[in-house]
């Protein structure tokens, strides 16, 4: 080998190398500055397990959570009922990493162990009030670094919350979706007046890449209003038309939820 093509190769190989380490720094970039998400989904099949598992929440794991100072708790269930698949829905933050760990169920001991939840805890191998537990965790974008507590003014009962997720064909496209938001999708919704409580990029979960985001409204007719305006909009028209976030979606996920009568949010 020439000295001539030793140097040629090593200075490409610098290349990529830096460009790599470029491409990284600016993707992190995007999404850590902040706390991190966790979405904790119960599924269960029967009433019963439902009734458990509510009671657990909202007498035990909540005010245990509190106390430790997560102060916006967010419980939800699904407006639509898969009577096969029930689900619960749990949003929380966490500071910084080390605090996640103990909270989940692969930590050595319960989140709570008072008497007030042995139904839960102590339940028996063939009477477990949930069939699987599913965590998400997820990373904040930089410009929304924290839970938002949303400004709704309508009935409880009649709100929405709308989950959605947005998954890329690579780690690339998902990058660059995150981009998008943080050029001027968030700033948008923020303007239209969704009432964003959370957007997050999946740092853990079972699909990815993808990220995902909350936004709430008094009811369903304010929820189809804000959409309609938000396709009208000039600025989202000008986003969508830039080539370079052309195909960084390659499914999207609605999931309507209701907020428990616990739920912070």
């Amino acid at each position: 080998m020439s000295t001539i093509s030793f140097i040629t190769r090593r200075l490409c190989g610098a290349f990529l190398l830096a460009a790599f380490i470029l491409f990284n720094q600016v993707s992190i970039a995007q999404t850590i500055k902040g706390d991190y998400y966790q979405i904790k989904i119960y599924h269960y099949k029967t009433q019963q397990q439902g009734a458990v598992l509510d009671a657990y929440l909202q007498k035990s794991f909540i005010p245990a959570l509190h106390k430790k100072g997560i102060k916006s708790i967010g419980v939800f269930k699904p407006v639509e009922t898969d009577t096969a698949d029930r689900k619960i829905y749990i949003l929380m933050s966490y500071a910084s990493w080390k605090d996640v760990e103990p909270d989940n169920v692969s930590a050595t001991k319960p989140v709570t162990s008072t008497a007030d939840n042995k139904t839960y805890n102590d339940a028996a191998y063939n009477d477990a009030p949930y069939t699987r537990i599913e965590t998400i965790l997820l990373s904040p974008f930089v410009t929304r670094p924290h839970l938002m507590l949303p400004k709704l003014s309508g009935e409880r009962s009649k709100r929405v919350y709308e989950l959605r997720s947005y998954e890329s064909p690579t780690e690339a496209y998902h990058h660059n979706k995150v981009k998008m938001f943080n050029s001027g999708e968030t700033d948008i919704f923020e303007r239209l007046g969704f009432n964003p409580v959370f957007y997050g990029s999946v740092i853990a979960g079972s699909r990815m890449p993808n990220l995902m985001y909350l936004t709430t409204f008094n009811d369903k007719q304010s929820r189809d209003e804000h959409w309609k305006a938000f396709e009208a909009d000039a600025q989202w028209k000008g986003l969508i038309g830039d080539a370079q976030y052309k195909n960084n979606v390659s499914k999207a996920d609605i999931i309507f939820l209701y907020p428990t009568d616990y739920s912070d949010y």
